[in-house]
């Protein structure tokens, strides 16, 4: 099935974008071709936008908090016989009734540059900086340092909390090369183990050594130098008690809110 999937939105439109992945990962055999138009905030803008939803009819999914645009798109959809879906609606509805208080209606408003938006900023550059074990002299300013073995998707996994606001330092774990001796003492950040199963370790190595042309029969994939690189990372994490996820079945998303839920879990005990 193909679907012509239209986002407006008055903004930047990253809200509006991450709730139609969330919707669409729930179907199957759908082609969908999306339209994105971010910063709509004027009628003559929507006016063209419109001209494009009418030459390809789909399905319209908007964020755009003006009454004046959004009118104007709800009549010509309705006159298109398109479906026009406000997904934030219910959530401000609710809110609006349990505050006792109307909405602010401002573009963007989610995006305004306060302090937790540089707070964000600062995250990511932390994290950039003490990729794969560089910087460990900072490690004490994190909040969050992962430990793993080589392919246990520290780097993307530290990349997403990043963006959740979390600094976030990570270390390979490798059985010559010891983690410098300030791992062991760190009291700020959370230290968390990553591990997965030896068997999804080595295909998930040999296929990155195939996609850069390199030999795929090493010690690097060798299943029993393997089982003693996870036996003795999970042996690391036991023994200085550090919380531990298996991420051989769990996606980057999955990891990293097991990994909020730990933190925001240790800032409640202390």
């Amino acid at each position: 099935m193909r679907l012509h999937l239209h986002l407006l939105s008055d903004s930047t439109g990253e809200t509006l974008e991450n709730i139609a992945k969330a919707a669409l990962a729930q179907y199957d055999d759908v082609e969908t071709i999306r339209h994105f138009w971010p910063m709509v905030r004027t009628e003559a803008h929507l006016e063209r936008i419109l001209e494009e939803i009418a030459q390809n009819p789909g399905l319209v999914v908007f964020t755009l908090v003006n009454s004046a645009t959004r009118a104007m798109l709800e009549q010509r959809c309705r006159a298109l016989g398109l479906p026009a879906v406000a997904p934030l609606d219910p959530v401000n509805d609710a809110l609006s009734a349990l505050l006792g208080q109307e909405a602010k209606a401002r573009p963007g408003r989610q995006h305004m540059l306060d302090a937790a938006y540089f707070a964000r900023v600062d995250a990511i550059q932390f994290t950039i900086a003490h990729d794969d074990g560089i910087g460990w002299e900072d490690w004490e300013e994190a909040d969050i340092v992962l430990a793993g073995v080589s392919r246990t998707s520290k780097t993307p996994t530290s990349i997403y909390l990043a963006n959740r606001g979390f600094k976030t330092a990570n270390i390979p774990i490798v059985v010559e090369s010891p983690p410098p001796p300030v791992l062991f003492g760190l009291e700020r950040p959370m230290v968390v183990g990553l591990t997965t199963s030896a068997d999804r370790l080595i295909q998930v190595r040999r296929n990155r050594l195939l996609s850069l042309n390199q030999a795929a029969e090493t010690d690097y994939v060798d299943p029993q130098a393997v089982a003693r690189e996870v036996a003795y990372a999970r042996r690391m994490f036991a023994d200085n008690g550090w919380p531990v996820i298996d991420v051989t079945r769990r996606s980057i998303e999955e990891t990293a809110a097991a990994i909020i839920a730990l933190a925001q879990q240790n800032k409640a005990d202390s």
